[in-house]
């Protein structure tokens, strides 16, 4: 599904943050990606997503067998990829329910197919809100406008539910939460595990991991992958930390 190639990225003051990243993910794969602070994590991240302020100097990104280096961000959406954001931005003014129905009618009108009706999008939305959990009166907040921390990761975890992308990354998504809120989020991205969708899981700590058992882990060091292993070996750098992949 997703093939990284000796990627090479600089950002706008010219400093190379990623150093010949390579990767690739298969289809109903969850791959994690575990590192220092400033080791290039939450830069592949938004390089997938297509932000802007990133330059690739060198290297491809191959989604589905096509090149998407230069694609924008809505453009990579329409083909499947989501991000959810380390810290969610706030849109004040804007209700979740009128932001994920824009969302979705947008993306199918991108593929030239027919809006999705009033009443099967609130259909589809109430079954996505009873299965994570989530309160019908966060549909009628502002996007993320006085959210908690766990909030606002849980309304990433829905609009990734309500968008279906076919590879969602989440970037350091446990950031901020406790318990209580890993256990609804993780419990969420379990549910959309399938054979036809992958996940980039990006992390600080293993705890995360402790929901989320990913089929492959990877140390990225320095803006590129260092190690890579089975999902003990979260476990391990759990315990010993990164001083033996820092040299």
């Amino acid at each position: 599904m997703l093939k990284i190639n000796d990627l090479r990225v600089k950002i706008d003051d010219g400093n190379e943050i990623l150093k010949g990243l390579s990767l690739e993910i298969s289809k109903g794969e969850v791959h994690a990606i575990m590192g220092p602070n400033g080791s290039g994590k939450s830069t592949t991240s938004n390089v997938l997503a297509g932000k802007p302020g990133y330059e690739v100097t060198n290297g491809s990104i191959d989604f589905q067998g096509e090149n998407i280096n230069e694609l924008t961000p809505d453009e990579r959406v329409v083909q499947g990829v989501f991000l959810a954001f380390q810290y969610p931005v706030e849109i004040q003014g804007v209700t979740n329910t009128n932001f994920l129905r824009t969302s979705i009618n947008s993306v199918l009108k991108a593929k030239g197919e027919d809006k999705m009706s009033p009443s099967a999008f609130l259909t589809k939305l109430k079954t996505k809100v009873d299965e994570l959990g989530i309160s019908a009166d966060m549909l009628k907040r502002s996007v993320n406008f006085g959210f908690s921390g766990g909030e606002k990761k849980r309304n990433e975890i829905l609009q990734m539910a309500m968008l279906e992308p076919k590879l969602a990354i989440l970037d350091e998504t446990d950031s901020g939460l406790d318990i209580d809120a890993l256990k609804v989020v993780s419990g969420g991205v379990n549910s959309l595990r399938s054979a036809e969708r992958s996940f980039l899981v990006i992390t600080h700590y293993q705890r995360l991991l402790n929901y989320i058992t990913p089929d492959f882990v990877h140390i990225m060091v320095n803006g590129k992958i260092v190690k890579s292993g089975p999902a003990d070996l979260a476990l391990y750098v759990e315990k010993n930390g990164y001083s033996e992949f820092l040299s």
